[in-house]
């Protein structure tokens, strides 16, 4: 082997740099909060029928714009045209907005594990003191950020790898604790109905959470041309990429099924349920609360680090190829650090919003958590529509994109496989807007009226913006 290809990515430095990206421990608890041990057969279906062929079609598109520097934004430029990919550009940066607003959130919880060794910080507070302190929060790190400090994401990064050791090493523990502690399982008599669904309206109000763990393979795009043979290493990358979040997906949903009864969920598990299990699994070792505090000081940091970068690098990635048809130019002013600073007042502006307004209507932290963890799932998903709408647009035009890797040559196919993903995320975004409380309350009203509202605002903005420049374009000329 050449030195140059010596220095080619191979079929599993791409699958780990893909799981890394993808997966997470949270995605375990969040969806078992949701369904239970009826999540495994969720997983299986989710994967084959969506989360392959997404990689895969994501692996054609990074094959075929391989100098494309703004990865959906120039598939869609190269495909559809400018204004399509300013609005895949701003989709991109908007849907980080709830994501914001929870991040305060997060380190608050896990702060309050790490320093009083349970969940009660967040219980003797009022939501509206604990959203104004959760602001508070939010704005330093806007600051810190605004610095251009770097060494934070670097500490962020060694914590993020210790997290998702650490998750992986909890599956493992978790999994062989009956045998080697004696530990008993908590949901008694498993038998194969326990991992069969109902396939009925609630169970579909789930799925955009399923849809939130498994996207994000975009990420993996620009590496496409790095790959040796694309066309064969790739795919087996994707593919050895789908087997572990398989594997991660099963036997964690499994270890959570010995840990916490699938027919009696704890209420906050989803805020909780990460905390919870380490704890668990220490007093199945005799470690007390070590496992525990070692993986909520690492998850505050990772969490502190995410915070940092997702106010910073979505808007980056939005501003860095506009132009001033589509943005004002005012939008686009930085400081001397390169920071854009009125792009940093609108992200403040729309996540403070966000933060205090749902304080009025939602009585208790534990389901404010899950309301704003909710609507990440039918928010972020939202991005994910023109990484499909960008594939169907390449197999119309197939002829004309010459790339090293091919998902599909066949154009109909192609398409259909396409629009399928397209129409399944838009489903499970929809059916996610519908509250999973008590139906019919003022609570369930008021989450649902924000649930609607919140993504078309955020949307329709990007819209505005064009007009609002186009009409500084005229009254500058």
């Amino acid at each position: 082997m050449s030195d140059k290809e010596a220095k080619k990515l191979r079929w599993y430095n791409i699958a780990l740099m893909a799981f890394v990206s993808v997966w997470g421990f949270g995605n375990v608890v969040n969806n078992y909060a949701n369904q239970g041990l009826t999540v495994i057969t969720s997983w299986i279906l989710i994967i084959a029928l969506y989360f392959v062929p997404y990689a895969l079609m994501v692996g054609q598109l990074g094959s075929a714009f391989k100098y494309g520097k703004g990865g959906v934004s120039s598939w869609i430029k190269e495909t559809m045209g400018k204004d399509i990919a300013y609005m895949a550009a701003w989709t991109y940066w908007v849907v980080h907005i709830p994501y914001l607003a929870q991040k305060p959130q997060a380190i608050l919880i896990a702060l309050g594990w790490t320093f009083t060794g349970n969940g009660n910080l967040t219980k003797t507070m009022s939501t509206f003191w604990l959203q104004l302190i959760t602001l508070v929060i939010f704005v330093f790190f806007l600051w810190i950020a605004s610095r251009g400090i770097t060494s934070l994401k670097r500490i962020g990064t060694i914590a993020g790898i210790s997290v998702f050791i650490m998750s992986l090493l909890y599956i493992l523990l978790a999994i062989t604790a009956p045998s080697f502690t004696g530990a008993e399982v908590a949901t008694q008599n498993i038998t194969f109905k326990t991992f069969i669904p109902e396939f009925n309206f609630a169970y579909f109000t789930t799925l955009s959470m399923l849809v939130f763990a498994v996207g994000g393979a975009e990420k993996i795009s620009p590496y496409v041309n790095n790959t040796l043979n694309p066309g064969r290493e790739f795919p087996r990358g994707m593919i050895v990429l789908a087997i572990l979040v398989s594997v991660c997906a099963l036997l964690g949903s499994y270890a959570m099924g010995i840990m916490f009864d699938s027919h009696n969920i704890p209420v906050d598990l989803k805020m909780n349920g990460q905390y919870y299990a380490f704890q668990i699994l220490g007093e199945y070792y005799g470690l007390g609360n070590v496992l525990m505090i070692v993986y909520a000081l690492s998850n505050t940091l990772a969490q502190i680090s995410a915070l940092a970068f997702s106010i910073d690098a979505p808007l980056k990635v939005l501003l860095a190829d506009a132009d001033e048809a589509h943005i004002p130019k005012s939008l686009l002013k930085t400081n001397d650090k390169g920071t854009p600073v009125n792009g940093y007042w609108l992200t403040l502006i729309l996540v403070g919003i966000l933060i205090m307004v749902p304080a009025f209507g939602i009585g208790e932290m534990n389901s404010l958590f899950n309301w704003l963890l909710d609507l990440n799932s039918i928010v972020m998903p939202l991005r994910y529509l023109f990484v499909f709408l960008a594939f169907m647009a390449l197999m119309r035009a197939i002829e004309k994109y010459k790339s090293e890797y091919y998902f599909i040559k066949n154009k109909v196919l192609g398409f259909s496989i396409g629009l399928w993903c397209f129409l399944f995320t838009a489903f499970a975004c929809i059916m996610g807007m519908f509250p999973k409380v008590e139906a019919f309350t003022s609570e369930w009203y008021f989450q649902l009226i924000l649930n609607v509202v919140t993504p078309f605002i955020l949307l329709g903005l990007g819209l505005i913006l064009p007009m609002l420049a186009k009409r500084n374009k005229r009254a500058n000329s």
